[in-house]
């Protein structure tokens, strides 16, 4: 199998990194060669994260390079449109439609960009965007933006339901499990 690429971008402190683990997690269970490189960036202060997912039948290295990503899972509408140039021709972007304003937009030195999945669209990408934090709200916690997210990214990748929600009982404690479950569900069928 040629090797794929998966993107998860986001904000610091969004779960990006427990949604990499998941993935991870999944991937080796089908039995993938799976490399998964965390880029914290300025996670901290709630800069950009970014975490490459890799997997094939054999995979060398974790880094994804420009026009490589065959999909960008994004927590946030503006990291969506910064890593556009690393998605393939026909890539496919997941994003959550929430707005997350960066530092310059919050002093005033920049203006938040309108229409970003027109944008993006308009440059070819396919873009499947969703209100992912009503749904984790709806799940019961905004803390499950991450297996929205990932519901939806279930869509675009055959694997069986029963390995998502395999890999979701290895990687989430037991207590937000149920919680977790529904926002998967949710994110799914949206």
């Amino acid at each position: 199998m040629e090797t794929k690429n998966i993107m998860i971008v986001g904000v610091g402190g969004q779960g990006s990194l427990l949604a990499s683990k998941l993935l991870g997690h999944l991937l080796l269970s089908q039995g993938y060669d799976v490399k998964v490189s965390e880029v914290h960036g300025m996670s901290q202060r709630g800069g950009s994260v970014v975490t490459y997912v890799r997997f094939g039948d054999k995979v060398y290295s974790p880094i994804i390079d420009e026009g490589e990503a065959d999909a960008i899972v994004s927590f946030e509408l503006l990291e969506a449109a910064r890593w556009l140039s690393c998605l393939k021709d026909g890539g496919q972007i997941v994003t959550n439609t929430q707005r997350i304003d960066p530092m310059p937009v919050i002093t005033g030195a920049a203006q938040y960009p309108e229409d970003l999945v027109t944008k993006m669209k308009d440059m070819g990408a396919k873009v499947d965007a969703i209100d992912c934090l009503k749904l984790a709200e709806e799940a019961g916690s905004v803390k499950a933006v991450n297996i929205v997210l990932l519901g939806r990214l279930s869509h675009y990748f055959e694997f069986p339901d029963e390995a998502w929600m395999a890999s979701l009982e290895a990687i989430v404690p037991e207590k937000l499990l149920e919680i977790n479950r529904k926002a998967f569900e949710l994110g799914k069928n949206a």
